[in-house]
């Protein structure tokens, strides 16, 4: 169950009432989780602010209430969903500040397994108390950063936080700019955390360094089932960090789910992941194009070769390539493999057409995660054919 923002909070300026009280036994008050819970967290919410001289928010104490409502209806599994790109948001962000007070209102709370931040300030004050949360909540299951302005110092919070913690399942990180020293750290908490199952560090900046770190960790961990490495800023044109994920991909049996965008993969590159593919067994979904291999440099023979690894390999079911050079044969080779049925019309973003008995490719809006920066605001959200990588490796309601 997802909460989010439904109506605007008070108008700026107004006051703003105490959140209505519940009476709390004199057993609970030495406890946050149960203070939290019987008392209610908009008014949990409310009275640190006042203890901490912080600014109370109403759209925050809006959304709390919300959550108040659904904990009544006896509702678990929640994910509180502060997304800063909310259309019912009207401008409101969350800032580092309040986010430490709203950590201390989820801490150990059992109702809440979820929680959706993206499209805020948090900066790396906000990773601080982010970094605190994963050590003391021991319920939350996933926990979306995106855009948040955490640098490379809150990456390393984070990451280090992450060694201890065992029941984050999915992380997102996604356009905060780690850096390679981030990067570098959260390659390194992969060799000891074996319960994060997705994560999510596309549009970071990671470098060559880290990149190629993650392609020799994932060597050994078997529980990462989803992995973005998405746009990193690499140079050089002998494509090391491709030959890597290609060697990872020979080893590593549990790897569902792997997005390449914009690393200017060549034919050679293609190549190291095609002889890789002939080996692996478990990966489902390659991404090269803008957002998988999507837009990288691939050209026909690396194409093709990809194609035909999808007659040896019965586990990989969705390819995404626009973006990269399309000769003929590669446009034959993949309306040879959509009309056998072998590549299913919804699992790529291309579609065949002839023209004067040659046949080209069009592009066609199905991708892993379509709706992966934003929501839409009318039609279904996560349809297979648009999202096909919320269903590859589930890993929570809204992962």
């Amino acid at each position: 169950m997802e909460l989010s923002q439904k109506q605007p909070g008070p108008a700026s300026g107004s006051p703003l009432p105490a959140p209505s009280r519940t009476p709390t036994p004199a057993w609970a008050v030495a406890d946050d989780s149960v203070s939290a819970s019987i008392g209610g967290l908009q008014e949990y919410y409310y009275d640190l602010c006042m203890e901490k001289s912080q600014e109370i928010k109403p759209f925050i104490l809006q959304i709390l209430q919300e959550v108040d409502k659904e904990i009544e209806k006896g509702s678990v599994g929640i994910t509180l969903n502060i997304a800063g790109n909310s259309r019912s948001v009207s401008g409101e962000r969350v800032t580092g500040e309040d986010f430490w007070i709203l950590c201390r209102v989820l801490k150990n709370n059992s109702y809440i397994n979820g929680l959706d931040v993206r499209y805020n300030l948090l900066s790396d004050v906000g990773a601080y108390y982010a970094a605190k949360l994963l050590q003391k909540q021991h319920n939350l299951i996933y926990l979306n950063l995106m855009f948040n302005d955490i640098g490379p110092e809150g990456g390393e919070l984070i990451a280090k936080a992450l060694h201890k913690n065992r029941t984050l399942k999915h992380l997102r990180l996604t356009g905060n700019k780690i850096e390679n020293k981030g990067g570098m750290f959260f390659a390194a908490m992969l060799q000891i955390n074996s319960s994060l199952e997705k994560l999510d560090l596309g549009d970071c900046d990671l470098g060559m360094q880290s990149v190629i770190a993650f392609a020799t960790v994932l060597t050994q961990n078997q529980t990462i089932k989803g992995l973005n490495l998405n746009r990193p800023i690499l140079y050089g044109e002998q494509e090391e960090s491709t030959v890597h994920l290609g060697h990872m991909l020979k080893e590593n049996q549990c790897l569902v789910e792997l997005h390449m965008c914009k690393h200017d993969i060549k034919n050679c590159g293609m190549k190291q992941l095609c002889d890789a593919l002939h080996l692996n067994r478990s990966l489902q979904y390659l991404d090269v194009s803008w957002l998988s291999v999507v837009s990288n440099n691939i050209e026909g023979k690396g194409l093709v070769a990809l194609s035909q690894s999808m007659k040896t390999n019965p586990t990989l079911s969705h390819i995404y390539i626009w973006g990269n050079k399309f000769d003929e044969a590669t446009c034959v080779a993949y309306s040879d493999l959509i009309h056998t049925g072998r590549l299913k019309s919804d699992n790529t973003d291309v579609e065949p057409f002839v023209v004067d008995g040659h046949v080209y490719l069009a592009e066609v809006s199905n991708g892993l995660k379509r709706h992966y920066y934003w929501t839409p605001g009318y039609g279904e959200a996560c349809s297979p054919s648009s999202n096909a990588g919320f269903s590859l490796a589930p890993v929570g309601q809204h992962l």
